[in-house]
């Protein structure tokens, strides 16, 4: 008797094939795995609480905001942008890397606020960078469909001169990776890729969401590189921080945390949604002797505002020693 082939019963099954492929069977299972549990649930995984699967919190929160009088201006921050300049100072990056500039992107949410989006694309179009790293935090749910998030994010690769290197965040499904890497984004999913440069290479690694979803794997990202190698290392979220410093990264971009997002006066974070200490919230930071910067991130999330903390694009420049 011949045995009948098996209908595959959803899309994640007629996914998971070519995902594991991509990122591995183990990889590729427990994140598609993991999203399904996420997304059956209100409050995430098991009982653990997260505000922004709160159906009712951006309601809650922007009519606060309204009764305080800050909702408009809040917005308003939101969709304002600064270029922030950071500068890494390594002394074993190569001479032809001297100078050489990144520009990071992270949390930009891009269904979250068509107005927002439209400044980060305004913000970034006159910039002058050598290739640019994003941080995850695509999509405004943590859950649901993912095509309005994949249209942003077009839209921005557009707009995007040169390479692009990316992680996912918290937010972002692996379903968006096969429309992601053929918009032209190349995903690191613990993975390296050296950075070639006049002849030259540092080595860039990114790892899969370590906030949530667990799914990173620092050695599998780097055990490649060399051991003289200057490595940048891409994450979502700071909370890796120490792994990432013992692993011997020479620098650590991320973002998640909003930089608090709605901040008391004088940038204070009410919270910073992440397990690590308050001054890696944001802005450049050392570590075991790894150097480390928190965007607060160019988006928002649960609601479109902003108080005492501005949103930004960020361009690292790398240096051998002070000019």
């Amino acid at each position: 008797m011949t045995a009948r082939a098996r209908t595959p019963k959803n899309q994640d099954e007629l996914l998971e094939y070519p995902l594991s492929l991509r990122l591995g069977p183990v990889h590729a299972r427990q994140r598609l795995g993991i999203e399904r549990e996420y997304e059956a649930q209100a409050f995430g995984q098991g009982s653990s609480f997260h505000l922004e699967n709160v159906t009712a919190a951006p309601g809650l929160i922007s009519f606060c905001l309204k009764l305080a009088g800050l909702f408009r201006r809040g917005q308003a921050n939101s969709r304002r942008l600064d270029t922030a300049h950071n500068r890494f100072v390594l002394p074993a990056l190569p001479a032809a890397f001297e100078g050489f500039r990144i520009l990071h992107l992270t949390d930009l949410h891009v269904d979250m606020d068509e107005a927002n989006l439209q400044a980060v694309l305004k913000k970034i179009e006159p910039l002058e960078y050598d290739l640019c790293v994003l941080t995850g935090d695509y999509r405004k749910l943590t859950w649901g469909p993912v095509d309005g998030a994949l249209d942003g994010m077009s839209r921005l690769r557009d707009a995007i001169r040169g390479e692009a290197y990316a992680v996912l965040g918290n937010h972002d499904s692996i379903r968006m990776v096969p429309g992601l890497e053929d918009m032209g984004y190349v995903l690191l999913m613990n993975e390296m890729l050296p950075i070639e440069h006049q002849g030259k290479k540092i080595y860039l690694a990114g790892v899969d969401d370590a906030h949530y979803y667990k799914v990173h794997n620092l050695h599998r990202a780097g055990d490649d590189i060399p051991i003289d190698g200057v490595s940048i290392l891409l994450s979502h979220t700071p909370e890796i921080w120490r792994e990432a410093a013992h692993a011997g990264y020479d620098v650590f971009l991320c973002g998640h945390t909003h930089g608090g997002q709605i901040c008391l006066p004088g940038g204070i974070p009410v919270t910073l949604d992440s397990d690590c200490p308050r001054h890696l919230g944001r802005g450049y930071w050392r570590a075991n002797g790894m150097q480390g910067y928190t965007s607060p991130g160019s988006g928002t999330s649960v609601v479109n505002v902003r108080l005492n903390c501005p949103p930004e694009v960020t361009i690292h420049t790398l240096t051998r020693g002070p000019q």
